[in-house]
């Protein structure tokens, strides 16, 4: 009787160190995705701190940095403040969307905020 009930005790045993390699495998992971994302962020959080104003023409720009390929891209963004008054700051809409490969996926994530428009002062003409 005691062998038999020896036997069970390592087949519960064994089926509990299953279950807790599997979470432990799974947390590892999770914690390897987070890690991504969370530069990704970074990345696209530096992006926009380096661009504090956007150009008249928009902007629409594109490149590759730490493995995570990334694309900027803005448009008018009107306000009733900036139709009733034309002497007001005009907005741009900012998308900006970073993407990666991870385990033969494509990840990605977008942020989208709003940008003051770079007006050059008065008497200023464009720089050759």
């Amino acid at each position: 009787m005691s062998l038999l009930e020896l036997l069970v005790a390592f087949a519960i045993m064994a089926i509990a160190l299953g279950m807790l390699y599997k979470a432990i495998g799974s947390s590892a992971r999770t914690v390897g995705e987070t890690e991504s994302y969370q530069r990704a962020v970074l990345l696209a959080e530096s992006l926009l701190a380096a661009r504090d104003a956007v150009p008249a023409e928009g902007w629409k720009e594109s490149g590759q940095s730490a493995g995570f390929d990334w694309q900027a891209s803005s448009q008018p963004y009107s306000t009733p403040a900036s139709k009733a008054n034309p002497a007001a700051p005009q907005l741009h809409a900012v998308d900006l969307v970073v993407s990666w490969h991870e385990r033969d996926a494509v990840r990605r994530i977008e942020l989208h905020t709003l940008r003051p428009q770079r007006n050059l002062p008065s008497g200023a003409g464009p720089q050759r």
